[in-house]
């Protein structure tokens, strides 16, 4: 909706959209730092499974994490097929930053850490 549209609405519905928006936009920065904190505990996962020469994929820890977002999302009245379609695109970016750290070059303790970056996982 445009500026143009919104001088034509009642001012109480105008702010109540702005309220609104205003809490879906902070939802949203919430998602995004919770997705951020989740790829670091990620990143260490696939640090771990490199050193000890692990696959990046788990497809049985998978499909025990879909099962559970499935029941998760029925008992907050979510889709729980949105919530599957979610976990899988996050399943497939963690997959592909463990394959990545599997291949960079490591050396000491810490290796491996610079290289992935504190958003991968």
């Amino acid at each position: 909706m445009s500026t143009s549209d919104m001088r034509d609405i009642d001012g109480a519905v105008v702010a109540e959209l702005t309220r609104l928006r205003e809490s879906i936009d902070n939802i949203d920065a919430a998602v995004v730092h919770m997705l951020a904190e989740r790829f670091k505990c990620t990143q260490q996962v696939g640090l771990l499974k490199a050193r000890h020469h692990l696959p990046p994929a788990d497809p049985a820890r998978e499909a025990r994490q879909i099962a559970r977002l499935r029941e998760l999302a029925e008992a907050a009245n979510l889709d729980p097929a949105f919530a599957e379609k979610l976990l899988n695109f996050i399943i497939a970016e963690v997959i592909r930053h463990h394959e990545r750290i599997a291949v960079e070059p490591r050396t000491g303790d810490d290796a491996g850490a610079g290289g992935a970056g504190a958003h991968s996982g």
